[in-house]
């Protein structure tokens, strides 16, 4: 008797063994041709979301730095007609801010309303290029998880299929392939969609940022150059 205990227990731990062997690798692989390329393509959109996101990331951090003393610095020279000194503060900062203030710098002298105009459509043009790119995620956000369904289709569509010629011996291990197939691309395209939409969300969020700054530092020199002489 315990010679058999023995033995179904080592059959046992043999068995969970192989269960817990079981890894997405091979998942991905038993899904069949169809399974693959879908999930190929899924991995290279999170590739792809990922490069613009941490390449964003960098980019918007760089230009959310602000200098406390900047607009006072400002101040001092456009106060002192040195408007010279002044452009080549903005130029070494070199920031959204920065670039926005030496564009209203070098419009001093002509009505306060071109020198809005002209801050504005600089304005415009830097959160294009803090946006460059970040709608592509939102694209993977939505198109990841359609994807997904797509491969889910086409599992179901494999799996009736081999239903249908199975002429009345259903085996769960020949409709394997199209089970596979429908779950793994599920999985991985939500997976993708989450990603992306999650670093979307957090990209607006720090661009918002950054261009609220502008707009506080912009109302700043404006005032600036209201102040009486």
């Amino acid at each position: 008797m315990l010679s058999f205990f023995q033995e179904n227990k080592a059959f046992l731990a043999e068995t969970v063994s192989e269960e817990k062997t079981l890894s997405i690798y091979k998942l991905i692989m038993d899904g069949g041709l169809g399974g693959q390329i879908i999930i190929a393509i899924l991995f290279t959109l999170l590739a792809v979301g990922l490069y613009i996101y941490f390449e964003r990331f960098f980019a918007i951090k760089s230009a959310s730095k602000v200098d406390v003393h900047f607009m006072d610095q400002i101040r001092e020279y456009v106060s002192n007609g040195n408007l010279e000194a002044a452009s080549a503060l903005c130029e070494h900062k070199n920031t959204p801010t920065a670039r926005l203030i030496r564009k209203g710098i070098s419009r001093i002298g002509k009505p306060l309303e071109d020198i809005n105009t002209a801050i504005e459509t600089a304005g415009k043009l830097e959160v294009y290029q803090l946006e460059k790119n970040v709608s592509v995620l939102a694209t993977i956000a939505g198109a990841a998880p359609m994807i997904g369904f797509l491969g889910t289709v086409i599992g179901m569509i494999i799996a009736i299929h081999e239903i249908a010629n199975a002429g009345g011996q259903i085996d769960i291990k020949m409709l394997s392939d199209g089970l596979y197939t429908a779950m793994t691309t599920t999985v991985a395209g939500l997976i993708v969609g989450i990603i992306a939409y999650i670093t979307y969300n957090h990209l607006v969020v720090r661009t918002d940022k950054v261009v609220y700054q502008m707009e506080a530092t912009s109302v700043d020199f404006l005032d600036l150059l209201n102040e009486p002489a």
